[in-house]
């Protein structure tokens, strides 16, 4: 059973598009589910401030759910705090998920990582406890 936000994110998500000229975009999937997630993510160069997330997201309500929330957890905050935007903050900001669709807001979290991956690739620059994401989408566990 899906909570009332689940289903307020995935009926009416929030963010969904794509930034043009994005600071960052970040794709990640999981073959066995067949959810991707991209992320964009608009980020300030002066205040290091992310100023915009978009999102798309093929896969199940709770793909979409999970990505309409993370943008809007993300939105508004520095580079480092949204590196500590976790799957289980996701999660729990959806008031929870089946423990079957956990893996969502995993995809969610990487996504968001990646995102911040491709930011620093074309900045030349080091986000402290950032690592690289998995080269291959395909290679996604649940």
């Amino acid at each position: 059973m899906y909570s009332e936000k689940v289903m307020d994110h995935f009926t009416n998500p929030r963010n969904v598009g794509e930034i043009e000229n994005a600071s960052g975009v970040g794709t990640v999937g999981n073959a066995k589910c067949g959810d991707i997630m991209r992320i964009y993510l608009d980020i300030d160069e002066d205040t290091k401030i992310i100023k915009d997330c978009k999102f798309k997201t093929f896969g199940c309500g709770a793909a979409v759910a999970t990505s309409s929330m993370a943008t809007e957890l993300v939105i508004g905050k520095t580079i480092d705090q949204a590196l500590k935007v976790t799957n289980k903050a996701v999660t729990e900001a959806l008031d929870g998920l089946p423990p079957v669709k956990v893996h969502c807001s995993l995809l969610a979290e990487e996504a968001i990582h990646a995102a911040l991956w491709d930011y620093a690739q074309k900045h030349g620059i080091v986000i402290e406890g950032l690592v690289e994401p998995k080269k291959d989408i395909h290679e996604g566990e649940e």
